[in-house]
């Protein structure tokens, strides 16, 4: 793996096989979001960049502002992601805080075959003209591509209860 992947750790192992050698779709970035964070400083999760105060940006590219018809400020939104600097040929990890390693499509790590997050948002500003999106926080690396936006609907979203 290139680009200055992350080492391999205790408990992470590797695919046996490259998964970029089938492609079965293309995605089209709609835009960027534009954060403080970088390698070695982001948080681990919304909940922890959150209680940094720091809040974020999400730029459309150009011809995609029309889509955010319909959304206002102080409304919860879901921001779909591309981790482009995570690795993406590990399927288990051990991350820092549990004993044992895991599969990759048990964790929330970006370090995933397709690493697509998933964060819930607040709108606090928004620019219908110009596609820009203000949010009270994200955690990922500045200048990250994002895949879509949907909004919170937590009727939906939430799982029932077994």
């Amino acid at each position: 793996m290139s680009r200055d992947a992350p080492e391999i750790r205790d408990g992470k192992s590797q695919l046996g096989f490259d998964p970029l050698e089938r492609v079965d779709a293309q995605v089209r970035f709609i835009g960027r979001i534009r954060t403080p964070w970088s390698r070695g400083n982001c948080p681990k999760n919304v909940t922890r960049a959150r209680e940094t105060g720091e809040g974020a940006r999400v730029e459309l590219e150009p011809g995609f502002a029309e889509g955010l018809c319909g959304l206002e400020v102080g409304q919860g939104i879901l921001l779909f992601y591309w981790m482009d600097q995570a690795r993406r040929d590990l399927i288990t990890q051990r991350p820092r805080h549990h004993d044992t390693a895991r599969g990759s499509f048990a964790l929330r790590s970006p370090n995933r075959v397709n690493p697509v997050s998933l964060a819930a948002v607040r709108i606090t500003a928004l620019d219908l003209v110009t596609g820009v999106i203000e949010i009270d926080a994200i955690d990922c690396f500045d200048g990250t591509p994002l895949v879509d936006i949907k909004p919170s609907a937590p009727a939906v979203d939430v799982p029932p209860e077994i």
